[in-house]
């Protein structure tokens, strides 16, 4: 869970230039980073 977050934050944190790159706008980037700590999905909860 603690990778996701950092994922999260990781994401927020990009430039709007590295966003575009990667195909995704700034509100959808601050909407995946501002999910609730137990909104993660399924394929990633295990072992870290």
């Amino acid at each position: 869970m603690r990778q996701v977050a950092r994922e999260r934050r990781e994401l927020e944190a990009l430039s709007d230039h590295l966003l575009k790159d990667v195909g995704l706008s700034r509100s959808v980037a601050y909407r995946e980073a501002n999910r609730s700590w137990f909104d993660i999905p399924g394929n990633r909860i295990g072992p870290e």
